[in-house]
């Protein structure tokens, strides 16, 4: 039976169980070290060929997708880029539209703007401004005087400018007040319902802005006749509205009006007036608003009605007379008579005629007697710039 077992396992077992001598020492260490380099170099195997493995998988994939692509034999490896950091919304982004330009649809837009906070309170630091609202063909022709009425007033105002013309915004400088300040357009006929379209388009843009409190309506030949801080603090401080309104006897007032506007808006109710007006936030939001009576309008006041000259003046008057001056601050002149007010050419245009638009008359401001009834004039073609820029910035004290 002991002769039938292995020397080597006998050898080894008779080592270990052998007194501790140097000899033995050192066996027991060359065979630790043995082993230790042996299980080492298996490791290292293992994990080479679980590498291999991976690469060479790697490269068929790489290889197929490279046969489906551009044949160029590049192995496109995909990178992903970290995820954006979310975009802060807050309170200022929806105060202040930081572009002109939207797709909302005109009945998003109305209903956008016509959300009014129940809370009157602003919890933010307000500037109340003045929305310049230019509705044109084109280019404001003009903007170089405009240029010099607003310089020096950053942050007191805002303009938009609604033109037909879908080029007219290509022809303004980047550092003009009036660069990328065009609105959504559509096309606007004289005497039709869709200028009133247009007005409330306007309106409803300039109402995006919180901080726009009064809004102005104006076109490309309009001129301001007074400086900023005159216009500005005129507006600011009013308590009324300025929408002519006047009841005119006659074909051009009460013979534009259609029976089939009753009982919505019966005869004695019909109004003429200019189409450029000066409002206060409360109204505007109010015009925008409307459905009741511009759809009779709509539907009633074209061709010959003008509903320019009598949608705001109407339904201002029925509705909120009380706050309403009833006069325009935009002096026009129609004693030339005919369909289109007298136009001002170059040599039109001097100090004394100007200095007489300014004073043309007495009229009331707040219950009280006041020697400025005009803010604004037209009609003015882009020939009479010239004279324009060389006399109204002294005589209207422009930068002051």
């Amino acid at each position: 039976m002991k002769n039938n077992q292995n020397p080597s396992i006998t050898s080894l077992f008779k080592l270990f169980n052998a007194p501790l001598h140097l000899s033995n020492l050192l066996s027991l260490t060359l065979f630790f070290l043995f082993g230790l380099c042996f299980g080492i170099i298996l490791t290292f195997h293992l994990k080479n060929v679980q590498f291999n493995l991976q690469f060479t998988q790697f490269n068929s994939t790489a290889g197929a997708d490279a046969g489906s692509g551009n044949g160029n034999g590049n192995i496109s490896v995909p990178v992903t880029s970290p995820p954006p950091a979310p975009e802060r919304v807050g309170l200022k982004t929806y105060l202040t539209p930081e572009k002109m330009m939207h797709d909302m649809t005109d009945e998003e837009l109305i209903w956008r703007a016509s959300v009014v906070p129940k809370v009157r309170e602003y919890p933010y630091p307000r500037t109340p401004k003045v929305a310049f609202m230019f509705l044109t063909r084109g280019p404001v022709v003009l903007s170089e005087m405009w240029e010099m009425f607003f310089k020096g007033y950053d942050g007191l105002f805002t303009i938009y400018v609604h033109s037909s013309d879908s080029s007219a915004n290509v022809t303004v400088p980047e550092d003009s007040v009036f660069y990328g300040r065009r609105i959504p357009s559509k096309e606007v006929e004289w005497g039709k319902v869709n200028m009133i379209e247009a007005e409330r388009r306007l309106l409803a843009n300039a109402l995006l802005d919180f901080s726009n409190q009064r809004f102005v309506l104006l076109s490309e030949a309009c001129i301001p006749l007074f400086n900023f801080s005159t216009v500005y603090t005129y507006l600011m401080n009013s308590k009324h509205n300025f929408v002519e309104s006047y009841d005119l006897e006659g074909p051009v007032g009460r013979g534009r009006y259609s029976p089939k506007m009753a009982p919505i808006v019966d005869i004695e109710e019909w109004r003429k007036g200019s189409q450029w007006f000066e409002m206060d936030r409360d109204l505007a939001v109010e015009v925008i608003s409307d459905k009741k009576y511009f759809s009779v309008f709509h539907d009633f006041c074209d061709g010959q009605c003008y509903a320019d000259e009598h949608y705001l003046p109407t339904f201002v008057t029925k509705l909120f007379g009380e706050t309403n001056s009833n006069r325009t601050l935009t002096f026009v002149d129609w004693a030339k008579g005919g369909p289109h007010p007298t136009k001002y050419n170059r040599n039109d245009v001097t100090e004394e005629f100007l200095q007489k638009l300014r004073n043309d008359r007495s009229c009331e401001y707040n219950g009280k007697k006041n020697q400025i009834c005009h803010l604004f004039a037209r009609k003015f073609t882009s020939h009479a710039l010239d004279r324009l820029l060389r006399i109204a910035p002294k005589l209207m004290q422009f930068n002051l």
